[in-house]
């Protein structure tokens, strides 16, 4: 295979995830928004969404009194063209790089996209009230969950589907990441929220961004406990969103893929499978959560540093 079209692949699937994440995140804060009486000021409700998703410096420099408001994060993230992770950019990205590998993608994957890349873009081209946010925000989750589908019942398994397989879950572990570091935070340092409505939605926005919740209420049966999240979306082997079967899958597709000699993809895939073996969540707590993650962040760019360059730069003819 070409190394542009495993690129091509790759970031189809990265950018339609990223999409679909952020779309998440942001549906959770409208609902709640829409539901809720705790109390929690605009701006402590909206701004970890920015931290989440990586966007303060652009949003600062947009808005110089740095104030949080819905209409201005949700016209951030969702629609407008100076930040390049927004929905729009990255629906519209997720279509040209399937138009450019559509010899290796079935005919349903890209007739799926294209026809919901269309329907976004218009819907994306006006201002965007919060009732139609969600409404929006509802149609982007059918509509990728709908070309995963189609990618895992129509597509051969050899090394296009493993490149898809790549962009999409190392995109998802980075967010899983990225939502338990935040939103952890927001409540961990004050002892007197535990057991509070307000901390009791906070946690219940976390599973619910990373559509955990009634899967977590299943295997637990104490309440939401800090320790109990932190291991069900990091450790948990089969919850599809934690960082342990994400990081297990990653492995599997580039075993199927086949690794470069001398590059620096398996020893980027076996420090992330160092991070998540054989530690215990009150292990990780105890030790900082938040350096913990923050270095599983850099190991998942390092990562895509390996990726980059052993199949999509340094092999112009053939990557396998």
């Amino acid at each position: 295979m070409l190394s542009r079209i495993a690129e091509s692949l790759y970031w189809m699937a990265r950018h339609l995830e990223r999409a679909d994440n952020t779309a998440r995140v942001l549906d959770i804060n409208v609902v709640h928004m829409l539901e809720s009486d705790e109390g929690l000021t605009e701006d402590a409700q909206w701004r970890p969404l920015l931290t989440i998703v990586g966007a303060d410096e652009v949003y600062q420099a947009l808005y110089p009194d740095g104030r949080a408001t819905v209409q201005r994060v949700i016209h951030l993230l969702t629609q407008d063209p100076s930040n390049p992770g927004c929905i729009h950019n990255c629906l519209r990205l997720a279509r040209e790089n399937a138009r450019a590998a559509r010899d290796r993608i079935s005919k349903a994957m890209w007739e799926s996209l294209n026809e919901f890349w269309l329907v976004a873009d218009e819907h994306l081209g006006a201002k965007l009230p919060p009732w139609r946010a969600a409404e929006l925000y509802s149609f982007i989750h059918r509509e990728v969950a709908t070309f995963l589908g189609l990618t895992e019942t129509t597509m051969m398994r050899g090394e296009a589907h493993s490149f898809v397989r790549l962009g999409c879950l190392q995109e998802r572990a980075d967010m899983t990441a990225r939502i338990l570091d935040v939103r952890y935070h927001l409540l961990l340092p004050d002892l007197s929220l535990v057991g509070s409505p307000l901390d009791y939605y906070q946690w219940g926005a976390l599973l619910k961004s990373l559509s955990g919740f009634e899967s977590y209420r299943r295997r637990y049966q104490n309440g939401i406990r800090p320790i109990d999240v932190v291991e069900f979306v990091m450790l948990n082997p089969d919850f599809p969103r934690s960082i342990t079967y994400s990081v297990n899958a990653l492995e599997h597709a580039l075993t199927r893929i086949g690794y470069p000699p001398d590059g620096a993809t398996p020893s980027a895939i076996a420090a992330l499978r160092q991070q998540v073996v054989g530690v215990e969540p009150g292990a990780i707590i105890e030790s900082g959560l938040h350096q913990y993650l923050e270095e599983l962040l850099e190991r998942l760019s390092v990562l895509g540093d390996a990726l980059q360059s052993d199949y999509f730069e340094a092999h112009p003819g053939d990557v396998s």
